[in-house]
């Protein structure tokens, strides 16, 4: 499935949208419309066959991006339609407007989108017609996108034999023995593989094949591979026939069975003999389904076992949810180099061959860029052993990324790209644009995931028909894609947060190699980056370097600066008024002279949705006035910067869904206009919103899901209550509890709440008709805490700071099932004892203690906090020596000590009184302990 098929869907929606919402205007052309969605729909059928046979004819190649264009240009006309009404409603043209839908005839521009519509339909029809020359066919399902071709033949190239066996294998020697284990010794009837393509999972798993414990353990063997391609009868017959070496007419009898007789032999050939079946290469859930039937996993049966590999997370479990999972790591920087040398020097007798230091200095920073994935490090070895010159090796080393993805050329089967965009080619055509999105970002750069989801949902690539709550929950099905994704091994995971979701993420560098070569296929998006040789100003033309270049329509524009602007769009791109997105990423500070030279941006790229600006900085800290003509925007992020004020104008943006002011410490001005953005979903304020007396009415925003720094000053507090779909709220008004004396008063959606407290009954009352929390912070006075019932099952992280609480707050806050993060701050407990009982904080990851100055005697019990990895103490200084029952915390990583007394420190160093409660950590840390 093709991103073009994903552009139409795209296009669809706004079709519908309009239809829906801008019906009024549309009478004189509703036919058009309609007529052009059905067009669209029937090129979709089309468009699933013809993705997967672009790479066997170049026509059919340009066929897919004329759809594209057309149904890009579709969107065009429909959100400049919309653009000239909205500039219509506000200019006050009221019986002008009227008139476009009672004589939709006579109306200039209704004639003109109608004849602009008939114009794209003509041409997708034509499209159409040309389909008659070429064997491509409409097709509903939903398959694999790999049918045959240049990609068929790759498949066949790329099929794995067991009896071929890779003798240069490094790094994987750990790997080998921990499978070996669980093959030979653990009753689990299935060993999965999962990884990236090119990590090595078809070398381990011939490793395992080949093994002489495992052929001493088992009686019979069979490898299959799987692929893309699955014929169910033809793999059964294949491993039957490994397992027990037939006659000639023992063959002839086997082929002529059914397959449902087929399948029962395997299965009973699997119960009678100690059976390993190796199962390389299975992508999807539905070809596991297919092969199931003969196989006993999971019935209780441990003679035989099955080793499958995969890239996909969800396939490698399928099969059995308890089985051991394993994922092969990436090379360290030694193994990548050893392995190189292997490849490179194969053919000068190393390992005898002294290698020349220049040669070696240009080799470790090339296999650098390999980041430890063992197919690209096999790659350069194989086109450096042809290189037998400094000159040759510097000349790949220039070219480092082409060669990578490339390989050898027409005496090298694969490079990396290859075997990496069977991942892309299998992705659903929902998927390609959100991974094609990633290209944006800078290598290396770790992507916040909400922020990246956010963006998702404004791009229009979450579909309201993916799930049945439509609006309501498009983030979540965002955060699907997102971890469909990071299953697949398309994406990384760097940090999790306290409930398990993905907090931020990046891309390993080849496969983001990948997504910008298929993002520039595709015309998805251009990287502009400026660089300049000194960091006073912007960069010289010479100097910019341009990662991709489009061949239709600008549609999206990531810019990187190294240094400062002097202007927000270089001259080159003022003309693309088809620019839905724009973003802009520095790794220093970036300065604008004047926040008025963003005019551009406003004036050029009326059709924007899409508008990042986070962190730049200037002298003039006001937003022009012209912002007001970016009615589509959807996400508009001015983060970390330095405006101090917002126009009348930002009223206009009727269809923002993130608004992202958040400065702290810093005021910014906001004219009373916010409640006209009801699409409003996510709402970052910065700590003061101004002096401005009148006050805000935010009742009528039902679609906000987060509100960070409610402006207590501005706003009536009852107006939460109307907030019915808030999932996060940051709240510093002690008045906030008040609410909840209001009968019936609960946020039921809320998951995230940062709240003051005042007085004790007040903060039960929040807590307690808070009933889905995921995350609490509360800041002041309790004094008793609630009892553990009246707090969310689901809490997962608590923040109690000021609380001066008397009582042992662990008798309550241990008894909490799902808590893994707690943090006691700042007089939050005022007593001098603190016990952790036995079996209390099961699933607690991580303790932080600070400044909490009564505490002289802490307790730890054998059995309590059996899954924490990270204790911070920080100026408790009351405190003497810590717990002796931290020596039962096995699974203790990293232990920090901060600002306590010398002696305490010295107590805990080697040979210090309580080193032995500590020996088992592997990390501890000391700061500011020397007072």
């Amino acid at each position: 499935m093709n991103l073009a098929e994903s552009v139409v869907s795209t296009a669809l929606l706004t079709l519908s949208d309009l239809l829906i919402q801008e019906a009024t205007f549309l009478d004189g052309v509703k036919e058009e419309v309609i007529g052009m969605q059905l067009e669209l729909r029937r090129m979709q059928s089309f468009l699933k066959d013809a993705d997967s046979r672009q790479d066997e004819d170049e026509t059919i190649r340009n066929w897919v991006s004329e759809i594209r264009e057309a149904a890009y240009d579709v969107e065009d006309i429909i959100e400049e339609f919309a653009l000239k009404v909205a500039l219509r409603r506000r200019s006050g043209v009221v019986n002008v407007v009227k008139r476009y839908a009672t004589i939709a005839k006579e109306s200039v521009e209704l004639h003109r989108v109608g004849s602009e519509i008939q114009i794209i339909k003509s041409r997708i029809s034509d499209l159409t017609k040309s389909l008659e020359t070429f064997p491509i066919q409409p097709r509903e399902s939903f398959g694999s996108s790999l049918p045959g071709g240049r990609q068929q033949q790759q498949q066949h190239l790329r099929r794995s034999y067991s009896h071929i066996v890779e003798d240069d294998i490094v790094g994987l020697e750990d790997d080998v023995k921990i499978l070996v284990e669980q093959l030979v010794c653990s009753e689990k009837t299935v060993v999965s593989l999962h990884g990236m393509g090119g990590l090595g999972k078809t070398t381990l798993a011939k490793k395992i094949y080949h093994n002489s414990e495992v052929r001493d353990h088992f009686e019979a063997f069979a490898w299959a591979y799987i692929s893309q391609q699955c014929q169910t009868r033809d793999i059964w017959e294949g491993i039957l026939f490994k397992l027990i070496n037939p006659t000639k007419e023992q063959r002839e009898e086997i082929s002529n069975l059914r397959d449902d007789e087929l399948a029962r032999k395997l299965y009973q050939v699997q119960q009678e003999k100690k059976c390993l079946v190796i199962l390389d290469d299975i992508w999807t859930v539905g070809t596991w389904n297919k092969l199931r039937p003969a196989f006993p996993c999971g019935t209780g049966n441990f003679l035989s076992k099955i080793l499958l590999t995969t890239r996909i997370r969800d396939v490698a479990l399928y099969p059995d949810p308890t089985c051991f999972l394993h994922q092969p790591r990436h090379l360290n920087d030694e193994e990548s180099w050893e392995l190189f040398k292997r490849k490179a020097f194969l053919g000068i007798n190393y390992p005898g061959f002294i290698i020349r230091a220049k040669m070696e200095e240009l080799g470790r920073e090339m296999v650098g860029k390999c980041t430890g994935l063992p197919l690209a490090i096999i790659v350069l070895g194989g086109v450096l052993a042809k290189k037998t010159t400094i000159y040759g090796w510097d000349t790949v080393r220039r070219n480092i990324v082409s060669h990578l993805m490339k390989g050898g050329g027409h005496e090298q089967l694969f490079g990396v790209s290859e075997v990496l965009a069977l991942s892309y080619h299998e992705l659903p055509y929902q998927l390609k644009p959100c991974f094609l999105h990633l290209a944006h970002f800078p290598e290396d750069y770790e992507i916040p995931t909400k922020k990246l989801i956010r963006m998702w949902v404004a791009e229009g690539f979450i579909s309201c028909t993916d799930n049945e709550e439509m609006e309501e929950i498009m983030e979540d099905v965002a955060q699907c894609y997102l971890d469909e994704l990071v299953e697949r091994c398309m994406v990384q995971v760097v940090e999790r947060g306290s409930t398990g979701r993905i907090r931020t993420c990046r891309m390993h560098d080849l496969m983001r190699d990948l997504c910008l070569s298929k993002a520039k296929l595709e015309n998805f998006l251009e990287i502009y980056q400026l660089r300049s040789k000194d960091h006073s100003g912007y960069s010289s033309p010479s100097s910019m370097v341009c990662e991709t270049r489009s061949v239709g329509r600008l549609r999206r524009l990531a810019i990187f600066v190294d240094g400062d602007l002097k202007k927000f769009i270089p001259s080159r791109y003022r003309r693309n008024s088809h620019v839905r997105s724009l973003l802009y990423f520095h790794e220093k500070a970036c300065h604008v002279d004047k926040w008025g030279s963003i005019k551009s941006v406003f004036n050029n790229f009326k059709l924007l949705r899409i508008l990042d600006l986070e962190g730049i900085q200037s002298h003039d800290g006001k937003l022009p006035k012209e912002i007001g003509k970016l009615i589509h925007l959807r996400f508009l992020s001015l983060r970390d910067t330095d405006i101090g004020e917002l126009p009348l104008t930002i009223g206009n943006l009727m269809y923002l869904q993130t608004l992202d002011i958040l400065t702290w410490n810093s005021t910014v001005q906001i004219p009373n206009v916010i409640w006209k953005m009801q699409k409003l979903r996510h709402l970052y304020l910065p700590e003061s919103c101004g002096d401005d007396s009148d006050k805000w009415q935010l009742a009528t925003l039902c679609n906000l899901q987060t509100l960070v720094n409610f402006p207590a000053e501005k706003c009536y507090i009852k107006d939460l209550l109307s907030l019915t779909n808030l999932k996060k709220l940051v709240i510093d008004d002690p008045k906030f509890g008040l609410i909840f004396k209001s009968r019936g008063a609960t946020f039921n959606r809320l998951e995230s709440l940062s709240f003051v407290s005042n007085e004790d009954s007040t903060a039960i009352q929040v807590i307690t008709q808070c009933p889905n929390l995921y995350k609490l912070h509360v800041e002041g006075q309790i004094e008793k805490l609630p009892e553990c019932h009246q707090f969310s099952s689901n809490l997962a992280k608590l923040n109690l700071q000021g609380s001066k609480l008397m009582e042992d707050p662990m008798v309550t806050l241990e008894k909490l099932p799902n808590l893994r993060i707690l943090r006691l701050q700042m007089d939050s407990f005022l007593g001098t004892a603190m016990v952790c009982s036995d079996k209390g904080f099961p699933q607690l990851k991580c303790l932080f203690l600070c400044d909490l100055p009564n505490l002289e005697d802490w307790k730890v019990e054998e059995g309590a906090m059996l899954n924490l990895c990270h204790l911070l103490i920080s100026n408790c200084t009351t405190m003497k020596m810590v717990p002796d029952g931290l020596r039962f915390l096995t699974s203790l990583q990293k232990l920090e000590i901060r600002s306590m007394l010398k002696a305490f420190k010295t107590r805990l160093e080697v040979g210090g009184e309580d080193y032995y409660k500590i020996q088992h950590v592997t990390s501890a840390v000391f700061r500011y302990c020397d007072y």
